[in-house]
């Protein structure tokens, strides 16, 4: 198996939900490396803020940032070969490197109560965010109790 090595540019975390706004590319590269991790396929991920000292023994990446500045991250390496720098990878690119297909590296959309039509007629609300007006008669979409 092909090991996978991401160095994160600085950031409060590798989710990208967190911060002013949700980071869609952050979100969707945690998302592919938390189903890979699933599958026991495992991608080192390394913050610059939260593990700096890797950055410097890692010979490879340390030449890229001394040479091209701190604009270089993320970079990725396959093998210890770097594949790809200022970008991650794309969920294609993820598929060829480790010759999985793509749809099993994207996350799956739980089933919603709000796909029950009885749960969420136009006078009830479940208090899901599903766009429910009426939250007082909220009968809970985690309680256990009314549509769920």
């Amino acid at each position: 198996m092909k090991k996978i090595s991401i160095f994160d540019p600085a950031m409060c975390c590798s989710t990208g939900v967190c911060g002013p706004s949700v980071d869609s590319e952050l979100l969707r590269v945690s998302t592919v490396i938390n189903n890979l991790d699933k599958k026991g396929i495992k991608v080192e991920r390394n913050g610059l803020s939260t593990n700096p000292e890797i950055f410097i023994t890692n010979k490879t990446v340390n030449d890229l940032l001394n040479k091209e500045g701190i604009d270089v991250l993320p970079i990725t390496l396959v093998d210890g070969e770097v594949v790809k720098t200022k970008e991650y990878l794309t969920n294609v690119e993820f598929s060829k490197i480790l010759d999985i297909p793509v749809d099993q590296l994207q996350g799956q959309v739980e089933e919603s109560c709000c796909d029950d039509e009885e749960c969420c007629d136009d006078d009830d609300s479940c208090g899901c965010g599903c766009g429910c007006d009426d939250e007082d008669d909220d009968p809970g979409c985690s309680c256990g109790d009314g549509c769920c």
